[in-house]
């Protein structure tokens, strides 16, 4: 990760200011982090596996149905190209004003002073737990899934299986950082692959064999429900391309790791382009209005393919579960060490990580056992969390940093792009949180707590 003779990989993100709002030495030390070890490629891995899961673009075919084909197609080709511009965007920041900024916190603090940082660590922590919350119950969904295929009799609940799914997310949870899990992240890359190619392969067997003429395309429910779940709709596009750590992946490439960065995040868009667009108007095409939020869900034959996307969901969310926890994990675990000797850190860092990620673990199982409301998690995440990190702050921070461009037409152009995704996402971030909410208060009149979807 760094450079020179120093052991060991950098910590991830340094801990937050103090009250009197001066830097602290560790926070220093990140700020000239000389950068890590990995290659585009590994960039590459990260970031597919941050943004191309099967939890994100399982619902995009839901999306579209809430939507319908013309504004859902331009939502979704939109928040693609918005989404690769400003992670080009955040990238380029990676040396602003002298410094390397290694995490998300420290680029915001640098740009916007301490509103930013904290800002910024209240949005990211958001978009993590949603977003971990929001997977599990995907992952315990496909688990299930997979057993009721070999025990249609079976006693085990959606329950037990986002339990199960918990207790091995805590074992890998015990790697130090996002570098070592990128050999886990090259197989979640190649599972998403997987997972699209095959979804999208039983989807149009599947869209072929039903009655065609019993599938519509018009937007159910009165005006009512047809605008709330359009904001919910927005919510979800939103989280389908949540990337809220961009500057943690890119402190783990080479140098010079503003052209890695730029050939890993390209790389891995085109792999999203590739399975989102595919499986999204296919998935919409074949079942209409009908189709469900987890497009899985509505796949019934043949049932071994099926088992086969499942079993590619589990492993591909397994890494993304991973990329999400390290900001919180390392917030705490470094905020709680500071103070520390260096000699009490080495004794102290396995047992506090072993505490971090159990209390962690068992709050977010527990949320994702109790309402498994996976389309409301995923919009409400995308809106609150995501939209702010990977739409808005981009545009605003590269505004901020007063970079300019040698001609003066794209100089303007550039900042008219930017001052219309900030709106324009802003009020999206307003809508798709107003949608999730009220469809999260009408799924807990409907179904109980830890109720077996």
């Amino acid at each position: 990760m760094r450079g020179g003779n120093r052991r060991g990989p950098p910590s991830p993100s340094p801990p937050p200011p103090g009250e009197d709002g001066m830097v602290t030495a560790e926070e220093e030390e990140s700020d000239v982090a000389a950068g890590g070890r990995g290659t585009w490629r590994h960039a590459a891995f990260h970031v597919a596996t941050t943004i191309a899961t099967p939890a994100a673009y399982a619902p995009l075919p839901f999306a579209l149905a809430s939507l319908g084909w013309p504004i859902g197609v331009c939502s979704l080709v939109g928040g693609t190209l918005a989404t690769w511009y400003s992670s080009l965007l955040i990238a380029s920041l990676w040396e602003w004003n002298g410094k390397k900024h290694t995490t998300y916190r420290l680029l915001a603090k640098s740009l916007f002073g301490l509103c930013g940082y904290w800002a910024v660590t209240l949005f990211q922590q958001v978009a993590s737990l949603g977003n971990n919350i929001a997977i599990q119950i995907a992952a315990g969904s496909s688990l299930k899934a997979v057993y009721k295929y070999y025990h249609s009799d079976g006693k085990l609940t959606l329950q037990h299986s986002i339990m199960f799914f918990g207790a091995f997310e805590l074992l890998l949870s015990q790697l130090p950082d996002i570098h070592s899990l990128r050999w886990v992240n090259a197989i979640c890359t190649f599972s998403t692959i997987g997972f699209a190619g095959t979804t999208i392969g039983v989807t149009i067997y599947d869209g072929k064999k039903i009655d065609r003429s019993s599938v519509n395309y018009r937007l159910q429910g009165s005006i009512a429900t047809k605008v709330f779940k359009a904001f919910n709709a927005l919510g979800t596009i939103a989280f389908s391309f949540g990337d809220a750590m961009l500057p943690e992946i890119q402190s783990t490439v080479k140098e010079p790791a503003k052209k890695n960065m730029y050939k890993g995040v390209s790389a891995a868009y085109g792999i999203i382009v590739l399975s989102y667009w595919q499986l999204a108007f296919i998935g919409y095409w074949a079942f209409g209005s009908q189709v469900e939020p987890y497009i899985l869900s509505s796949l019934t034959r043949p049932g071994w393919t099926t088992v086969m996307a499942n079993v590619f969901a589990v492993i591909q969310i397994t890494g993304c579960f991973q990329i999400y926890c390290r900001p919180t994990y390392a917030y705490f675990e470094e905020w709680l060490l500071t103070d520390k000797p260096i000699y009490k850190k080495r004794f102290s860092s396995s047992i506090l990580r072993l505490a971090f990620t159990s209390t962690y673990m068992v709050l977010v199982t527990l949320v994702a056992a109790a309402m498994p409301f996976f389309g409301d998690f995923v919009s409400i995440c995308g809106a609150i969390g995501f939209t702010p990190l990977d739409f808005v702050l981009p545009a605003l921070a590269f505004l901020k940093s007063r970079k300019t461009q040698r001609s003066q037409r794209v100089h303007l152009l550039v900042k008219v792009v930017n001052l219309a995704l900030a709106t324009w996402f802003s009020i999206v971030a307003v809508l798709g949180c107003v949608g999730a909410v009220r469809s999260i208060v009408l799924d807990v009149k409907t179904y109980k707590f830890f109720h077996d979807m």
